[in-house]
């Protein structure tokens, strides 16, 4: 490797039922695109791959191999010439691959067909940042693949199925039982406004910019927190909890937002903007079940 980028991890679906000894889920923050990585190279669903964080990864191949790049357009090239991302590419010994920054999306997805060669911790290989588990890459380091097999992979993304990451994005929320610390004018405040996305934002949560939202308490009992929860601390200002977020919180929590609008709030940036709408609880689990018939 040599360069490892702002911020370049290892990361697969992430590591579950350990949250009662404080141990958070991590995993990929954008699941579509890492999904989609894994059926190109027809991996098994929960093979890792690399997130890159905007750009700025650069690699040399040791040996020949199946990659795939899905996620952000971050002028990704091999040996100079722009790659397609979406698609399959097969490498040999010597090739340079290059990302740029994003222009449009956040997250860049590097995979390999089978896999990267590194031992699981706690059941994953995914990194987390704040419990110090796994390593984030960086110059120097060398990553082993599982399959180096050379057997003309061209596959790529039906354009039907490719996303558009846009500056603006309308997140669908679940009401929970604590809109009741809210009064009605401060829900109808919270659905009928713009938020602007902080530079306070990462892996663990997204911290919004808005006229506040008033809470009828100043907090609650530390309890359970669920992926895409949105808690409204004392100053007013909207925190979306993601893939890293603490296992516990005492914030009231005036909702979630559905969890498929989260994969695709990680493709936004510091300055974008935010809306949020109302979703039934039916109507969520009826979109998430279609979601998870991605995966085999």
């Amino acid at each position: 490797m040599i360069a490892g980028g702002l911020l370049s991890i290892v990361e697969d679906f992430g590591r579950f039922g350990l949250n009662d000894k404080g141990i958070t889920n991590s995993g990929v923050m954008d699941e579509y695109a890492y999904i989609i990585l894994n059926k190109l190279l027809r991996n098994p669903p929960n093979t890792n791959c690399i997130e890159i964080t905007l750009g700025g990864l650069k690699l040399e191949v040791d040996d020949t191999c199946a990659i795939a790049v899905s996620g952000a357009d971050a002028n990704f090239s091999i040996n100079s010439k722009k790659g397609d991302i979406w698609k399959t590419h097969n490498l040999k010994k010597g090739d340079l691959l290059e990302f740029g920054f994003a222009k449009k999306g956040a997250r860049i997805y590097l995979g390999v067909k089978g896999g990267f060669d590194i031992k699981q911790e706690l059941g994953s290989n995914s990194v987390t940042i704040k419990e110090n588990i796994g390593t984030n890459l960086k110059s120097g380091d060398k990553l082993k693949f599982l399959d180096n097999s050379f057997d003309g992979y061209n596959i790529c993304l039906k354009k039907e199925f490719i996303p558009s990451y846009e500056d603006n994005l309308t997140l669908r929320v679940i009401l929970g039982y604590q809109e009741n610390y809210f009064d009605e004018e401060q829900i109808e405040s919270f659905f009928n406004q713009a938020y602007k996305i902080s530079s306070q934002n990462n892996r663990m949560g997204y911290r919004l910019e808005s006229k506040p939202i008033k809470c009828k308490i100043d907090g609650i009992i530390s309890e359970g927190i669920s992926f895409g929860a949105i808690q409204i601390p004392k100053d007013g200002q909207p925190i979306i909890l993601l893939k890293d977020r603490q296992t516990i919180g005492g914030y009231p929590k005036i909702g979630s937002v559905l969890p498929i609008d989260c994969f695709k709030l990680s493709q936004l940036k510091a300055g974008n903007f935010i809306n949020f709408k109302p979703i039934s609880l039916e109507d969520a689990q009826a979109k998430m079940l279609k979601f998870k018939q991605l995966i085999p």
